[in-house]
């Protein structure tokens, strides 16, 4: 069955799923598969042992992934030393934290995955469904703790998307949680949001506080970015259409910017949020999943469209979008004032992996810090950890517990580095063609001695790596995007923004792993000898290639040699 049979005939997501899980069977039944993204999980394999399990006549090495959906990255001390006793007791030990703020157990067993799932509900009040799948995604936003009502309302807006937007979760209940079974057979109540066929492709949300991107508001479906001209929140101009994704090679798939849409009055965010949800799974394109995201119908119908539906849907006359600014898409690292007499400390955490490595034992150090200042925790989009509510006699015991446990101090790292973000990749991730995580280290190792050789070290560059075109870590609105195509080999993306508002642009179709920092080079070099007093490398590239076109697909599937040598280039409406 294809997947959109599969959604309809599943009984509201619950298909055989309960009745699989009490099986021996290490692995899913494909149609359980799929229906086991929407609660949360991905069935996967150890890809390290694929080529010796085959030749040994085994079966794969089958895992779960489940992932923790946590509205605004926001985590009580509580919650977050569950998470970490959770994945030593039923995944492999280690938390991943991801670019949408939740947090992914890897190595999870099939005879784990219920117990796992019921504990993180009923221990940590975490839900994982809706985290997957074609529903609305966990919704993002802006993660710095500031006593500001528009960073207050950022995170409460956060939560109110979230239960408006949720699935009927008495399926999840059901499987999950021991509630009250539906008779097998008897047919299921259209969910009365997502009807019976739920979404065409999956929908993210990230609301703003400007000037900070920290969400990196024009990759989402929507975005909402917070005006409060005299302190108290007013409205949110809303932005539509962005998205990542693509393939290598195939014009027809594209990354592509939000643009803004309408601004709307604060009480009336929420049923626009549902208003927006509702045109894509009523007009998204069901028929090629390649072509199902929200961004193909605003790219290919337009604003005006797109503004026109969501308007039939509404109580109330949208208003035109407001302007607003950003400045950069880094997390604070490092102390910072909340503006109430308290403080967070930001820590970069390389990869987004907590676990224990050698001298680095950052799961470790960051249990004990949460164990003694019982402080809550924002997971940001970026893969930082942001500890909230400190007093300024906690700054000399904490920076003790992160030298103790070898943890790096922003000092001890290029500022580019502490903006830099990968995906998981291999040896989990089932859609990987390169690694990604488990090089990325040793990749920064050499980028940071060609950085200090230009003196460039401190400079804000913006680099993002995925294993494969789908686009995870947000690569293609980055200064530099490194993409994997193939073992070992990357496509090498240049000319985004550190503020998140610029689509990238091919640049050299593949490049071997060791040939990165050479591949990069010239770039480097001529950035250091070219730039102006205070120029970064986004406005140096905005100023040195004026002349490459605004955002068409053959950015992305072209080399840059090659776009400029064409007469002309058809653009498409900038964001």
């Amino acid at each position: 069955m294809g997947v959109e049979e599969i959604k309809r005939s599943s009984r509201q997501l619950r298909g055989t799923l309960d009745q699989e899980l009490s099986q021996p069977k290490a692995c899913f039944s494909e149609e359980s598969n799929l229906l086991l993204k929407f609660h949360g999980a991905y069935q996967q394999d150890d890809r390290d042992e694929r080529i010796e399990r085959v030749k040994a006549k085994q079966d794969p090495a089958y895992i779960v992934m489940v992932r923790a959906k946590i509205p605004g990255g926001h985590l009580t001390a509580e919650q977050y030393l569950r998470l970490n006793r959770l994945a030593v007791e039923l995944a492999n030990g280690t938390l991943r934290l991801t670019s949408r703020q939740c947090v992914q157990f890897h190595g999870v067993l099939k005879c784990n995955l219920r117990s796992l799932i019921a504990r993180l509900n009923r221990e940590a009040r975490i839900t994982t469904f809706g985290a997957c799948g074609d529903v609305a995604r966990n919704v993002c936003a802006t993660s710095a703790p500031l006593d500001t009502p528009a960073h207050r309302d950022a995170q409460a807006l956060a939560v109110e998307i979230t239960q408006a937007l949720f699935p009927n979760r008495e399926p999840y209940f059901e499987i999950w949680l021991n509630g009250a079974q539906l008779k097998s057979g008897t047919p299921a109540a259209p969910d009365p949001l997502y009807g019976d066929a739920y979404l065409p492709r999956k929908f993210k949300t990230g609301i703003l506080v400007p000037p900070r991107n920290d969400v990196d508001i024009h990759t989402h479906d929507l975005g909402l970015v917070s005006h409060a001209p005299e302190g108290t929140v007013e409205g949110y101009t809303v932005l539509a259409g962005g998205g990542m994704g693509m393939d290598h090679g195939k014009a027809a798939t594209y990354p592509h910017l939000a643009r803004p849409v309408a601004y709307a009055r604060r009480e009336r965010v929420v049923e626009v949020a549902r208003a927006l949800l509702t045109v894509f799974r009523d007009w998204g394109d069901r028929t090629n999943r390649k072509h199902a995201r929200l961004k193909y119908l605003v790219a290919e119908k337009g604003v005006p469209w797109l503004r026109e539906q969501i308007q039939a849907r509404l109580s109330f006359r949208l208003e035109d979008p407001r302007p607003f600014a950003v400045s950069t898409v880094a997390d604070p690292h490092g102390w910072n004032a909340q503006g109430d007499g308290r403080f967070f400390y930001g820590l970069h955490v390389e990869t987004g992996r907590i676990q224990d490595a050698g001298d680095r034992r950052l799961r470790t150090g960051l249990r004990e810090i949460v164990e003694r200042f019982r402080c809550p925790l924002r997971i940001t989009a970026n893969t930082s950890l942001l500890f909230c509510d400190l007093k300024a006699e906690d700054r000399a015991p904490l920076d003790a517990l992160l030298k103790e446990h070898g943890i790096p101090l922003p000092e001890t790292y290029s500022r580019a580095r502490g903006m830099s973000m990968c995906c998981v990749a291999l040896p989990t991730c089932g859609l990987a063609l390169s690694e990604s995580e488990r090089v990325f280290g040793g990749l920064w190792d050499r980028l940071d001695s060609l950085l200090v050789e230009f003196g460039l070290e401190r400079e804000p560059i913006l680099l993002r790596m995925t294993g494969c075109p789908n686009g995870c870590a947000r690569p293609y609105n980055a200064d530099i995007a490194l993409v994997g195509r193939g073992a070992g080999k990357y496509s090498l993306f240049l000319g985004g923004s550190q503020k998140g508002d610029r689509l990238a642009g091919l640049v050299q179709r593949s490049v071997a792993l060791e040939d990165i920092p050479n591949a990069l080079r010239p770039y480097l070099q001529r950035f250091a000898r070219e730039r102006a007093d205070g120029e970064t490398f986004s406005d140096w590239w905005g100023r040195t290639f004026t002349h490459v076109p605004a955002p068409h697909p053959s950015q992305f599937h072209e080399e840059l040699e090659r776009r400029l040598a064409r007469p002309t280039v058809p653009t498409i409406e900038a964001p």
